[in-house]
């Protein structure tokens, strides 16, 4: 296990680079869409001075952020996390950083880090709990090839898999071996069925080399699907291992050739990719969510749910916030679609893990995926689920019966996710006062966000789809 590198100081934090030889440190923020941003220092004319000051950018350049005509903003490192990049030729350490408005010199509304980071202060301020532990598990799919078209005559894409069930007849100049998990059937299976245990084990070894805890790295539910195990840490540690987790998959499957992505359903006709979340909150060293109440929880977890299953329609906007990801929140792919809650009950949007201790007692959050960013996904369930505390908010009964096969009239009941990116933003438009508590998120970062996804939403909504050719051109 190779250990986060953390530093007291910069006067630590430059030591180490010289005697270690460190050519470049890499200052990486975050993007409002949770796409990790970077400038590269040399480190040499690195010194007390320019680090304590921060580096000057251009903040116009980032998607959402500031206008051209007040474009100037600060980066400056949080030396408390900090990394050394496995994938760079030169000895580069990667350092966490936050972004500060120049002229007051406070942090700047729209980091999503800053914003993290004050959903963790407001949580101690309001004195319900001092710590709050999130355990995200993010799904991903390796693909062989991938082809994007966006043309004015042509749009469509093709994707290719060596595990893909599509290739069982397509010829290849070493053979076709025949092992391969069929639709639905890559839960566990041994290779050479898996053909990905090798490149999954490098994943996680670079996670865990640039200072991640790790647990454990399956196949998924479908062919070509995968996830690596982190442990779970406190929210803004847990934000940023996923920054990690995604900078070494994307990288290690490049090395090796291949393509991974993120996006929640790639392929159509199979399960998608989530990002479920384990959440817990803890006081003077206990934890809170155990209790004597249902699936051995405490009154406050029963309020946490109430809080996120209340708020649930305006959170997808933060933990769905793809086009894309409400073609994976659809019946039939695993996927939860009702809000509910339940103990082990996997088609619940809300579940209660099994724990022998009550240590390990905690909720586990299941329409999240991994397109989400980290910072924002995880403060906004947070402040979802504090709001549910203060105001008691129960959750009602808890449905231990499978979902997916209740009759319809009964689905019809219960209150279920967004369907689109489009009703998210509508609900997250109508619905964010218990976002503003605590100054934790502002009115702009809000607004920002949501015009930034509109536009998503705009360049999806007026695309032609190929399936219309299909359904209309002979109308």
């Amino acid at each position: 296990m190779t250990a986060a590198l953390k530093f007291k100081n910069i006067a630590e934090f430059l030591k180490y680079i010289k005697e270690n030889d460190i050519q470049y440190v890499d200052m990486n923020f975050t993007d409002l869409c949770g796409k990790w941003q970077h400038t590269t220092e040399y480190a040499p004319e690195l010194d007390e001075y320019k680090l304590g000051r921060g580096i000057f950018f251009d903040g116009s350049s980032i998607a959402g952020w500031q206008p051209i005509n007040n474009s100037d903003m600060v980066i400056k490192p949080d030396l408390g996390k900090v990394a050394i990049d496995p994938f760079a030729a030169q000895r580069t350490l990667k350092v966490f950083c936050d972004i500060y408005e120049p002229g007051t010199g406070k942090p700047y509304a729209l980091d999503p880090r800053s914003i993290a980071k004050a959903a963790e202060k407001h949580l101690k301020t309001n004195s319900l709990a001092d710590t709050a532990y999130f355990g995200p598990e993010a799904e991903f799919f390796i693909f062989d090839d991938v082809k994007i078209h966006m043309d004015m005559n042509r749009v469509g894409f093709e994707v290719s898999s060596e595990e893909g069930p599509y290739n069982a007849g397509r010829h290849y100049d070493t053979g076709n071996m025949g092992h391969r998990p069929q639709t639905k059937g890559g839960y566990f299976p041994e290779s050479p069925v898996d053909h990905l245990s090798d490149i999954r084990g490098e994943m996680l070894t670079v996670i865990q080399s640039m200072g991640v805890e790790v647990e454990k790295h399956h196949h998924e539910v479908a062919p070509s699907q995968c996830e690596l195990g982190i442990k779970f840490s406190t929210l803004l540690d847990s934000a940023d291992n996923i920054q990690l987790y995604k900078h070494a998959v994307h990288n290690v499957a490049n090395a090796y050739g291949k393509t991974a992505t993120f996006m929640p359903k790639p392929i159509f006709g199979d399960n998608g990719s989530g990002m479920h979340v384990h959440q817990s909150l803890w006081k003077a060293g206990k934890p809170l969510f155990a209790g004597d109440s249902y699936a051995d929880l405490s009154e406050t977890a029963l309020y946490y749910i109430g809080g996120i299953i209340k708020h649930a329609r305006s959170l997808n906007a933060f933990t769905n916030p793809t086009t894309n990801s409400y073609k994976r929140l659809v019946p039939g792919y695993e996927a939860p679609v009702l809000l509910a809650y339940s103990a082990r009950n996997r088609s619940a949007s809300c579940r209660i893990p099994y724990s022998a201790s009550p240590k390990g007692k905690r909720i586990e959050v299941r329409f999240p995926d991994p397109t989400a960013n980290p910072y924002l996904a995880f403060s906004a369930m947070l402040m979802a689920g504090l709001d549910g505390i203060e105001n008691k908010i129960h959750p009602g009964e808890a449905m231990d019966e499978n979902l997916y096969d209740l009759p319809q009239d009964e689905q019809n009941k219960l209150p279920n996710v967004c369907h689109s990116l489009r009703s998210a933003l509508d609900a997250l438009r109508e619905n964010h006062e218990f976002l503003l508590k605590g100054d934790v998120f502002t009115q702009s970062a809000i607004s920002a966000y949501i015009s930034l996804k509109e536009k998503e939403n705009k360049a999806y909504e007026t695309m032609i789809h190929p399936i219309e050719y299909k359904l209309y051109y002979s109308s």
